[in-house]
This record gives structure tokens, C-alpha cells and sequence, in this order.
């Protein structure tokens, strides 16, 4: 079965701008303060298990890639129907947009509890819930070339925030890397898995894809995306470990944003407010590329219009954020939607490439015989 897919021109993308689709895509809530749960499990270790996530990233985009090269200009949605017929496709497809609408709430309101926990402790998460979805469904009707341009400006514009990790610097003791491979591998390894709900969101070029239209420099701007995403990450980890004392790095929650905290200036004491403010840039891409890849799934599956599913997929994020609301709730979901992504993100695209491999052969070869017949 051939799925047709229609495309307007003004969608179309460069392959370059991958680069800040992916980076924009991966980089969100979850940086605020994975040390510690990478910590918990490989302690001083952890950085080497953001190397091993990062790595993780590459060779899963690798398989995605070919995936998606096999199948020419469709995208997963179009690919679960081809593999795996109408119905079952449809079925992996449904589960895909459920994904996409579990990471954007995750977002979402992992954001609303940053400022309601460091700067608006009495805003109410309906208000906050209402406005951070209208900016969204803004950037959403003006197309996907307008959310790509919100992911290029928010990495552009968030460059300067890198630099302050220096300040942080001037306290830290390298003795906090060591020993060095003191935990077991199984524990390094579980560390890297804990990265799964920080470091996804490069699965968005299972979507993309078909979008851009220079195919053959996909590769090396994902790759070099997710090697900048790899090494701010790392950056991030080494700081904190050489900065937090023993034991310390575990009982912060919110590891990157205690950082800032330290950071004051003469015309500015509280470089956090400003951190979590701006904050709302960075996010604004996560939001918005869920937002679309959920859509497209919709679309093809229940050809529904954007209108249409933008303000009922709003409507039901928006009802849920005002329900959860303790922060048990909140980590709980983060805790148990990390499982499901690793699973989804690491492990679904390389069985998805080799059945893809298995009936690409199997139908050459049927239409090998076919026209020796």
C-alpha cells in the first residue's frame, strides 16, 4: 500500500536547519536537572553515562536515517502503514501521537512547577498552563517553517547562557570525578538510560524528514546536532560534579538552575529569575515540534484539520496540567514516561529498520520472480 503525502512548497526546509531542529527538540525541561538522577546511579561516574547516552543517540539516528531512506519521502506515520499494513499501522501510529501528547504535557508542566517553585509560587498553573499553550498554538498555525525558525532563534539567542557555567567554575575541586570507573558498568549503564528523558527528541526527524529538501546533508547536521546536545550535556555534568560536594549533587533537584543561583552582578543579584524567565525560548520549540509531529500522525490517520485537533489536543493538556499538580505526581510521570521513551526512542527504530530491511528484500525478491514469470 502507497500512502500519498502532500506537501506545500512554502514547508519546505534546508537540511541545515536540522541542526536546530533536533538541538531545539532535545534541549528542554530535563536539563534543569538530570545530574541527579544520573547521579544516583553512577555517582561520580555519570559522566560517562552521558557519553554513552550521547552515543546511544547517534547509532539510533543511524537506523531512523535508513529507515527513512527505504521508504523515500514518508515519514514513520507513512512507514507503519506500509510495513504493517492499514490497521496495525494505524494502531503504531495512534501510540506514537499518544507519545508525542504524554512529551509535550511532560514538558509542559514540568516548566509550569520550575516557576511556581522559584519565582510565582502563588500564580495559579491554570493561568500559566493557558498562556504558555496560546504562544504555542500561535507559533503552530504559522506552519512549520515558522516552528523551525522559533527552534533557530531560540538556540541563537540562548548562546550566551553557555558561558555562565564559568562562574560556577571558580568553586569547583576536581576530586569530585573521583575515582574514576568506580561503578560497576551496570550501573554506568542505567545511568545512560536515565538520560533517555533528557536527551530524546531527535525523533522528530522521523517526522521532518520528508520536509526537507537537500536529503543528502541530513546526516551530518543530525549528527552534528546531537554531538553539540552530547557535549552541552556533559559540559553541564562535569561542572556540577567538580562543583557540588559528595552527596550533595543527589539531594538537588534542580541541579543547573542551583548553578545559576551562585551567579550575581552588580545590577543583578538573582540570575536564576532571569535563566528560568528566558527559559520560556528554549521550551517554546520542545512544545511546538510535539505539538506538529502529533498532528501529522492525526491528520493522516483521522484526517482531522489543524484547527480542529490544535484546540482539542490544547483543551485536554490544559485539563490535565490543572490536574497534576503535586510534585509526587509530577516525577512520577517524568519517572515512568522516561521508561516508555527509552523503549520508544532507543529501541523501536532499530526493530522498525531491520523488519523495513526483511520486506524490502522479500519484496524484490517477489518482484524479481514476477517479471521472470
Amino acid at each position: 500500500m502507497k500512502s500519498s503525502i502532500h506537501f506545500s512548497p512554502k514547508d519546505m526546509i534546508n537540511a541545515s536547519l536540522l541542526f536546530f531542529v533536533v538541538h531545539g527538540a532535545q534541549v528542554g525541561v530535563g536539563i534543569h536537572g538530570f545530574q541527579r538522577i544520573v547521579y544516583q546511579d553512577a555517582k561520580q561516574d555519570a559522566w560517562i553515562s552521558v557519553i554513552l547516552a550521547g552515543l546511544a543517540t547517534h547509532i539510533v539516528a543511524i537506523c531512523m536515517i535508513k529507515t527513512l531512506e527505504i521508504y523515500g519521502s514518508n515519514d514513520l506515520y507513512g512507514i507503519h502503514q506500509e510495513v504493517y499494513g492499514k490497521w496495525i499501522g494505524n494502531f503504531f501510529n495512534v501510540i506514537y501521537i499518544l507519545y508525542c501528547g504524554i512529551a509535550f504535557f511532560s514538558v509542559l508542566r514540568n516548566y509550569i512547577e520550575v516557576i511556581q517553585t522559584w519565582i510565582f509560587p502563588g500564580l495559579a498553573t491554570w493561568f500559566l498552563s493557558g498562556t504558555l499553550l496560546l504562544i504555542t498554538i500561535y507559533a503552530f498555525t504559522g506552519g512549520l517553517r515558522v516552528i523551525v525558525g522559533v527552534a533557530f532563534f531560540s538556540i541563537m539567542l540562548a548562546l550566551w547562557i553557555i558561558p555562565m557555567l564559568l562562574f560556577p567554575l571558580k568553586y569547583a575541586y576536581t576530586e569530585g570525578l573521583y575515582p574514576i570507573l568506580e561503578a560497576d558498568i551496570s550501573s554506568i549503564l542505567k545511568g545512560a538510560k536515565s538520560m533517555a528523558f533528557t536527551i530524546i527528541g531527535f525523533e522528530i526527524l522521523q517526522i521532518i524528514y520528508p520536509f526537507v529538501k537537500d536529503k543528502e546533508n541530513v546526516k551530518k547536521n543530525v549528527h552534528f546536532s546531537l554531538l553539540f546536545t552530547t557535549v552541552l550535556y556533559l559540559v553541564l555534568m562535569l561542572v556540577s560534579l567538580t562543583y557540588y560536594s559528595e552527596g550533595k549533587l543527589e539531594k538537588t533537584i534542580w541541579a543547573t538552575l542551583t548553578l545559576f543561583s551562585f551567579i550575581s552582578f552588580p545590577f543583578m543579584e538573582r540570575f536564576e529569575f532571569v535563566a528560568i524567565c528566558f527559559w520560556m525560548l528554549i521550551i517554546l520549540p520542545n512544545l511546538c515540534l510535539y505539538l506538529w509531529a502529533a498532528y501529522r500522525g492525526a491528520q493522516r490517520v483521522f484526517k482531522i484539520s489543524g484547527t480542529k485537533f490544535v484546540w482539542i489536543f490544547s483543551i485536554l493538556v490544559f485539563i490535565a496540567t490543572v490536574i497534576i499538580q503535586s510534585r509526587t505526581q509530577i516525577n512520577t510521570i517524568n519517572t515512568q514516561f522516561g521508561h516508555i521513551a527509552f523503549y520508544i526512542i532507543f529501541v523501536y527504530p532499530i526493530i522498525l529498520l531491520f523488519i523495513a530491511m526483511l520486506k524490502k528484500k522479500f519484496t524484490s525478491k517477489k518482484e524479481q520472480n514476477n517479471e521472470k514469470v
